[in-house]
């Protein structure tokens, strides 16, 4: 069974999953951010494939990629960091990106060294579900990769339905139809979607994204889903001051706590 699978199998509620952006803020800290993190009890964690053209992100995920990238981080050098990823965690793993680097790399080879690398998912953004479907679905079932759909405020419920219907492992539940970035707190409209969401009686589990940056937002998100995702609110934390194992251990116990 894939990680991502039985993740959601054993553990219902509270699912905290975090991102962040491969190469950053140094170009070899990739493994220790998520050693890291795996010692600082998070349930997944999302793998950022830096890209220039990051047109979904906001200004923090941005930033990260564009220092990345002048670090010098390539998907190939992603995953030779990664060669050894499961000698430090079993937490499921998983890729997102954009469409452009996976397919310079080619896209049949790209899951093939996720394979190789024990990467469980990815979520592309841009690749559209019925190409998904038509020209790449059958490399994703060769090589055991889930592929992780999104939903957001604007996508219709015959469209929800339909998602629900083919999805494996959980939806991603953008909070809204703006680009990534944490708040506060979630507006009205906001909790109404989560609401409408919640009484669809979805078949996949869900996490909410985008906007999540706190406690409090956490906790928000957890209950109208199964957990939430963090991105930019943690690779802000990454610049504060400390040591990295302090900055994390810092950010994740000030979530969970």
């Amino acid at each position: 069974m894939n990680r991502i699978e039985k993740l959601f199998k054993t553990k219902k509620k509270n699912i905290l999953s975090i991102y962040f952006t491969a190469g950053y803020p140094e170009l070899n800290h990739t493994l220790s951010i998520i050693r890291e993190l795996d010692k600082s009890g998070v349930d997944m964690i999302e793998i950022g494939i830096p890209f220039s053209d990051p047109v979904a992100d906001g200004p923090v995920i941005q930033r990260s990629s564009e220092k990345a990238l002048h670090n010098g981080i390539s998907l190939t050098l992603i995953f030779e960091q990664l060669a050894r990823v499961r000698e430090i965690t079993d937490l499921p793993l998983i890729f997102m990106g954009y469409l452009n680097p996976v397919f310079k790399f080619g896209f049949e080879n790209f899951l093939h060294k996720c394979s190789e690398t024990d990467i469980d998912g990815t979520i592309i953004p841009d690749l559209p579900v019925e190409e998904y479907r038509k020209s790449y679905e059958s490399f994703f079932e060769k090589y055991n990769i889930l592929n992780i759909f999104l939903i957001s405020p604007q996508t219709p419920n015959e469209r929800i339905g339909y998602l629900d219907s083919i999805a494996k492992g959980f939806l991603y539940m953008v909070s809204t139809t703006s680009t990534t970035g944490a708040t506060n707190n979630f507006d009205d409209s906001q909790m109404t979607y989560f609401k409408k969401i919640n009484n669809l009686n979805l078949k996949t589990p869900r996490l909410i994204g985008f906007g999540i940056s706190n406690k409090v937002t956490f906790n928000q998100a957890c209950d109208y889903s199964n957990g939430a995702i963090i991105g930019s609110a943690f690779i802000r934390s990454l610049d504060e001051d400390g040591t990295l194992p302090e900055t994390i251990h810092r950010f994740i116990g000030q979530i969970r706590d």
